[in-house]
């Protein structure tokens, strides 16, 4: 344990708490709808950032590092390649987004599909992000229990309560503001670490012929179909991540969206490149190691100087928290408007949805909590998670806005079977080593094509409404 990297991961999270503490004190949240959207105000640095770094957390510092490290760069590139390609079509269609754009994806399901299909898939959102909630969890305890005394179920515990006070006070506004300080962190640590640990190994000819054979290889020595079953899971959750969504939503209007997912597109080379290189260099240095400690370990062990290891450490806790805090704030987000504002009523005004979203976070964090005992590794967890909403939630979603026949039982049916098919091939044991994706995406789309098919085609009106914005000041 280095004294340097305590402090200096302690300062950060200090300051975390700092700017989480000002937003509670500024005033700015009125409502439920600040706490999630704040208040449609953020300046385009901070969206991108904010964007960014909720989507690359521990699930790119440790397990994405993790695949790096067994399979090597080409195959963890393809691993992180879903990145990028999502970020495209959701620059395409980032306008369109933002213009249809409600508070949560199941309230804009139920525009075109009716109640029923909301609540079915609050309750599969509710799933997905109370397991990417638990990955950072997980993910944090690791590294905290790298720079402290503390063993990793602790770290874990103490990144909890963390992350639950950062989102449980500012909302949005915290969460974003943080977002933008960690971002330049991460970012930086990254970039400074590359040069210095090829240097270390003896540059990029020494680098290659270090690595082991079968990392050198196109795949790694995955199959095809293995290969695939790791590159969808990010690519589906991207084109219809409520996080982005909701993003999106915030901005200040369909032009700044736009520009702001183009700057997470360039910015996302910056951190899954550097991830690959410094994970594959760990696979080098430090054979045999847990490959979840792979870009951790380099710090750690002495490869960077001090302070640089002690700023990859918290740029790593920095992935956690913000990534941490995102999925938290989202899922409350589901409780609040798709459970209880839903069904409350008139009596759902916006200071009651404001505390509603408040004491879910506690709950989630709990549950959080007890998900992160049952998956052994963050990359299996990851797996799990992105999978149940990408087979599940991604066609649905992608249908309201590209396919106009897309029908009510449809819905309905991509929705159970994407999310039955994926719990029950985990339960199974992902017979073949295959992940669930393989499976649960195939039957999630013939059961949405072939149950919309024979059932009377939607009413337009109920399509178009759901290509228009939603009502100056609705509660639902």
């Amino acid at each position: 344990m280095q004294t340097t990297h305590l402090v200096i991961l302690a300062v950060y999270i200090l300051a975390m708490i700092g700017i989480a503490l000002y937003f509670v004190r500024s005033g700015r949240l009125r409502g439920g709808d600040d706490f999630l959207f704040a208040g449609r105000s953020l300046p385009r640095p901070v969206m991108i950032a904010t964007m960014l770094v909720t989507w690359v957390g521990s699930g790119t510092i440790i397990g994405g590092a993790n695949f790096a490290y067994t399979y090597g760069p080409t195959a963890g590139m393809i691993f992180f390649a879903g990145t990028p390609l999502g970020i495209l079509v959701l620059l395409l269609a980032a306008r369109r987004i933002r213009r249809a754009s409600r508070h949560t994806i199941p309230e804009l399901l139920e525009v075109r599909f009716g109640i029923g299909v909301r609540t079915v898939a609050a309750v599969v959102t509710t799933i997905a992000f109370l397991g990417l909630t638990a990955s950072q969890f997980v993910g944090g305890g690791y590294v905290v229990s790298l720079v402290t005394p503390l063993t990793a179920t602790q770290g874990t515990v103490l990144i909890a309560v963390v992350v639950t006070l950062l989102t449980a006070t500012g909302g949005l506004f915290s969460v974003a503001y943080t977002d933008f300080v960690s971002a330049i962190l991460i970012l930086l640590s990254l970039f400074v670490s590359v040069p210095l640990v090829f240097a270390a190994i003896g540059g990029p000819g020494a680098y290659w012929d270090g690595l082991p054979e079968q990392a050198t290889t196109f795949s790694g020595g995955l199959t095809a179909l293995q290969l695939l079953g790791y590159f969808l899971p990010l690519f589906l959750l991207l084109l219809a991540d409520q996080n982005m969504y909701q993003r999106l939503a915030a901005a200040k209007d369909e032009r700044e969206a736009r520009a702001s997912t183009l700057g997470m597109f360039v910015g996302s080379f910056f951190v899954f490149v550097p991830v690959v290189l410094l994970a594959t260099c760990a696979a080098i240095l430090m054979p045999g190691i847990n490959g979840d400690m792979a870009v951790l370990s380099l710090a750690s062990e002495g490869y960077l100087p001090v302070v640089l290891g002690g700023l990859v450490l918290a740029g790593a806790v920095a992935f956690v928290i913000t990534t941490g805090s995102s999925y938290m704030l989202s899922c409350a987000s589901n409780v609040a408007y798709d459970l209880y504002a839903r069904f409350a009523g008139d009596s759902a005004d916006q200071r009651r949805k404001l505390v509603v979203q408040r004491l879910s976070v506690l709950g989630i964090a709990l549950a959080g909590l007890a998900l992160s005992l049952f998956f052994p590794t963050v990359l299996e967890l990851q797996m799990y998670s992105y999978t149940v909403y990408g087979a599940a939630i991604t066609p649905v979603v992608l249908s309201v806005l590209f396919w106009k026949r897309a029908t009510t039982a449809g819905a309905v049916a991509a929705l159970v079977v994407g999310a039955a098919t994926t719990i029950g091939w985990q339960i199974a044991g992902t017979p073949g080593g295959l992940n669930a994706v393989i499976v649960a995406l195939p039957a999630a789309l013939v059961a949405l094509v072939v149950a919309s098919l024979v059932t009377k085609a939607p009413d337009p009106a109920r399509v178009a409404a759901a290509e228009e914005p939603a009502p100056t000041g609705t509660d639902a």
